[in-house]
């Protein structure tokens, strides 16, 4: 299981695992439980640039439909082509298997992101 103290959050309910200067992106198990049974996902395609804050991709749920923003200025890597094809990855493992991205970023940037307290504490205390 991942050591969810090792990650960085943002206020968007995304994760952020940085190995070197590749930051793997999903989100978070409070994300996808507040959005229901995950039914379609769109991701940016390898290779595009992304500026942090900014809509690169979409969620849609039973119960609604969700933005998802870049949490870091960068470049996609690798996108997870089995969350495309198996939506539902998003809620049964959503710290492994139902990652969404990787891109390249400044590993520096990543220093400015949520540790998990205050995640947590964002979230009214949920874990």
């Amino acid at each position: 299981m991942t050591d969810l103290n090792t990650l960085k959050y943002t206020a968007e309910h995304e994760w952020i695992a940085l190995d070197g200067d590749v930051a793997t992106v999903g989100i978070t198990d409070y994300a996808a439980d507040k959005l229901g049974d995950v039914v379609f996902v769109e991701l940016p395609g390898e290779g595009t640039d992304v500026t942090a804050a900014t809509v690169v991709g979409e969620i849609e749920s039973t119960k609604s439909v969700g933005e998802l923003y870049a949490p870091l200025d960068g470049e996609v890597v690798e996108v997870n082509e089995a969350v495309v094809d198996d939506p539902s990855l998003v809620n049964s493992d959503p710290f492994g298997a139902g990652w969404l991205v990787k891109l390249r970023v400044d590993a520096a940037a990543v220093a400015d992101l949520l540790d998990r307290d205050a995640y947590v504490a964002l979230t009214g205390g949920d874990e």
